[in-house]
């Protein structure tokens, strides 16, 4: 499935702060925690928790967002379809990188063991 330029303009305007709580909804249903949520977003984008807390506040465009990221150099090991889009086919950088973190979120939710959503070597 390609994903438009419409699609891609769409997600770099739409903020965290108005996804995140739908993230908190879905983990928290199937029993995962807050604590989870923050560890896997840190690994992703390498934001603490003070960091998250204000880009929530301060209602950061997804396009900024990860511009201000440190994307995990493991980011890449992210695959699978979310959405209906394969991640590792997607070309657009931004993009990838907002499926990277449903991926992630969809991972916990699941109930995935941490160290393989992190994607630690054994």
């Amino acid at each position: 499935m390609k994903v438009s330029a419409e699609h891609n303009a769409r997600i770099a305007k739409m903020t965290f702060s108005s996804v995140y709580p739908h993230y908190v909804t879905k983990i928290e249903k199937k029993g995962r925690t807050k604590q989870e949520l923050h560890l896997v977003i840190k690994w992703l984008t390498g934001f603490n928790e003070i960091e998250i807390q204000q880009h929530i506040k301060d209602k950061l465009s997804f396009e900024t967002f990860f511009n201000k990221a440190s994307i995990n150099p493991n980011a890449h090991l992210i695959k699978g379809v979310i959405c209906g889009y394969r991640i590792e086919e997607i070309d657009n950088i931004l993009t990838q990188q907002v499926r990277y973190l449903d991926k992630l979120v969809d991972e916990l939710a699941k109930g995935r063991k941490m160290e393989k959503i992190l994607r630690e070597e054994n």
